[in-house]
Formats: structure tokens, C-alpha cells, sequence
């Protein structure tokens, strides 16, 4: 967050809410908000999670995709000002690691599906050169 503390995400993110209403006339979605503030996806979906909890935001899933209205913005004044960037740090650590952990999962599975193919060709191959023996003599 490059310094920043969570009370000063969330002003970002609802200042960015209210630009992008303002320029699109219409409700930004949690990418736009991320790509006009220079935050990453998982710290925009972390800020955007916590602030609908507080009921400052609403996130509304549509066939449009997610959307982001401001529901509250007083409420921010309640948000304390001291560093909440380890709970953040934290969370993203967490998160990265669990994908991390999932990815190997799937090569792990993938190597021994790509074992057990190499072993049943063996096996077939052993069987049919057996036939093939067997009718030759």
C-alpha cells in the first residue's frame, strides 16, 4: 500500500468511486477503481470487502458484472487512523500462499496422472508383445 494506512485506502477507494461515477455517469466496477488508484486487484477486493462490512460500500453483483455504490461515506470517520497495513499484508501473504499451495497441488496431480499414463502404456505395451510372442510361436 506503499505507506498507506486503511483509513487512507478507504477514502482512496471511495474517492475513486465517486470520479469514476462522475466521469462514466454509471457505477465502476472494483478493476476500474483498482486501475485508477494503482492498487492491486486482491488490495482494491480486500479495501472494497471491509468497507461493505462497514456498510460505507455496497458491491453489487449484476449481469454487468460487480459494481461498487457509495452507501455511507460519513462512516469513514470512524475507521481508525493508525496502520492497518499488517492485517492487509498479512491477508495478501495468506492469499498468495494458499494459490501457491493450490498450484502445486495441480502439478503434483498432474505429474502422477502423467506417471500412471506412462505406466499403463508400459503395461499395454508389455501385454501386446507378449501376444505377439505368443502367436508367433
Amino acid at each position: 500500500m506503499k505507506g498507506k494506512d486503511f483509513y487512507s485506502a478507504a477514502h482512496l477507494i471511495v474517492a475513486a468511486i465517486r470520479i469514476l461515477e462522475h466521469r462514466n455517469s454509471a457505477s465502476p466496477s472494483i478493476d476500474e477503481v483498482c486501475r485508477t488508484i494503482s492498487f492491486s486487484l486482491e488490495q482494491g477486493n480486500f479495501v472494497c470487502r471491509k468497507l461493505n462490512e462497514m456498510n460505507i460500500i455496497d458491491v453489487v453483483e449484476g449481469a454487468f458484472g460487480t459494481k461498487l455504490f457509495i452507501k455511507d461515506h460519513l462512516l469513514l470517520e470512524e475507521i481508525p487512523q493508525e496502520a492497518m497495513e499488517d492485517n492487509l499484508e498479512k491477508e495478501l501473504k495468506k492469499f498468495q500462499s494458499a494459490k501457491k499451495d493450490y498450484i502445486q497441488k495441480i502439478e503434483l496431480f498432474k505429474a502422477e496422472q502423467e506417471k500412471k499414463k506412462k505406466n499403463l502404456f508400459s503395461e499395454l505395451e508389455k501385454k501386446f508383445k507378449k501376444d505377439l510372442d505368443e502367436k508367433k510361436s
